[in-house]
């Protein structure tokens, strides 16, 4: 066995919070679409499981015993009925805590590749399953396609078709957990987006997207304030459509033209933040 598997960053064109269950949990709208960063997962034959990461911020994964990878190929080797076998490397090229999914990515990639490595011929409606109680962003992640998501983020419907364009990911180096930016959260809840089925152009879904929000933004701007210099920066960038914070931060995307718009504006950028630009996955 040799086997490799992309896990793609999951970018929230918008994100609104439309209530909260009794258990504490956010009910949230989202667009989600994938691109143009990811991780890698390799995997190797082996007599038992393991897993080594690596990569540009493999550091801030160190030390960590239950990594999610792991956990979700235990969770696959429990209903699958096999043992867990196989050597892992996770490369981390995605910026950890950052609002991208970067662990549900990884997560996700385990799942699909031991899910062939095994044999196991499992189909996503049984990966998203196993993926769910791992994590809500897991099972969006499984497909790694645009996605309407809803509920606490494990309701996927199909999302709009989407035009070929651009986009831009910037990371100003530094991480923002999850439910910290959701008790930092003032105010009411939104409601849900009105989408078309489709949109004829970037710059058309553009326009549209900019009448939504990241009802996160404001919250995480508030606790780091480097990720308002990352929007201001994006906004004068030439031919960016729409800047906004992706999920709880602190990542923030440019959604331009093309990919090639998105490349060159990256290079303008500090090199002291993350950044990565290219292609939407439509």
């Amino acid at each position: 066995m040799s086997l490799r598997e992309a896990a793609p960053a999951k970018v929230n064109l918008f994100l609104h919070v439309t209530g909260q269950r009794a258990d504490g949990y956010h009910l949230l709208d989202s667009l989600a679409v994938f691109g143009p960063a990811a991780d890698e997962l390799r995997g190797e034959s082996a007599t038992g499981l393991s897993l080594r990461v690596k990569g540009p911020f493999a550091a801030a994964l160190a030390g960590e015993a239950d990594n999610l990878v792991l956990r979700a190929a235990h969770a696959l080797a429990e209903r699958g009925g096999v043992s867990p076998r196989a050597a892992l490397t996770l490369v981390k090229r995605l910026p950890v805590a950052s609002g991208i999914g970067g662990g549900s990515a990884d997560a996700a990639a385990a799942l699909r590749l031991l899910n062939r490595a095994w044999g196991l011929s499992l189909d996503e409606a049984e990966l998203r399953e196993i993926a769910l109680p791992l994590g809500a962003d897991i099972p969006v992640c499984l497909a790694s396609r645009p996605a309407r998501m809803g509920g606490v983020g494990e309701v996927i419907t199909e999302a709009p078709r989407l035009p070929p364009c651009g986009l831009l990911l910037v990371n100003p180096g530094v991480t923002l957990p999850t439910p910290v930016v959701f008790r930092a959260r003032t105010g009411g809840f939104s409601h849900p987006a009105s989408l078309p089925a489709a949109w004829p152009n970037a710059a058309a879904m553009a326009a549209e997207l900019a009448h939504l929000s990241n009802d996160l933004e404001a919250p995480a701007v508030a606790l780091r304030p480097p990720i308002g210099e990352v929007l201001s920066a994006l906004r004068t960038l030439p031919g960016c459509l729409l800047a906004r914070m992706s999920g709880s931060g602190a990542t923030c995307f440019g959604l331009f033209a093309t990919a090639d718009k998105a490349r060159a504006a990256c290079a303008s950028l500090p090199a002291t933040w993350w950044r990565e630009g290219g292609a939407l996955t439509g």
